[in-house]
Formats: C-alpha cells, sequence, structure tokens
C-alpha cells in the first residue's frame, strides 16, 4: 500500500495556525472598504475563525487566516479580468 501524500498547497490550505491572522478592522483598512462590508464578504468563508465573545452574536471576533484574506482579495480585486 503507497502512502497517502497530500500536495503541499492543499496541506497548505487546511492548516493556518502559525499563518498571520487579520482582524476584520484590519482588512478593511488594508483594502479601503467599510468594516462590515469586509464582514459580509468573509463571514462565511472557509478557515475564517469565529469567536464569540459572550451570548449575543454583536460580540463575534472574526480572525482571518493571511492565506484566507488573499483568496477573496483575489477574488474580489480581480472579477473583472
Amino acid at each position: 500500500m503507497e502512502p497517502q501524500v497530500q500536495n503541499s498547497q492543499s496541506r497548505f490550505a487546511m492548516d493556518t495556525t502559525f499563518e498571520i491572522h487579520y482582524t476584520i478592522s484590519e482588512l478593511a483598512r488594508q483594502w479601503r472598504l467599510g468594516r462590515e462590508t469586509v464582514r459580509l464578504l468573509l463571514k462565511d468563508e472557509p478557515g475564517v475563525l469565529k469567536i464569540r465573545m459572550g451570548a449575543r452574536k454583536s460580540l463575534t471576533r472574526y480572525s482571518v487566516p493571511e492565506s484566507v484574506a488573499r483568496r477573496v482579495h483575489t477574488r474580489l480585486f480581480n472579477a473583472g479580468r
């Protein structure tokens, strides 16, 4: 039986533990978009960490790995090309 080998790209995409993580505010500032716009773009994106700070949804913090931010940015800002 041959060992199962994952390609480096799929392994990288799955393991975001040691990547730089961004907040919604940081990405909004970098992308020059409103925080709510960025939150709506990222809230259901695979790989985004959602940290609830209580019972209310308004206290949810988002932590966005760099690879996810790059994927979304590329999809959004290169869509017309």
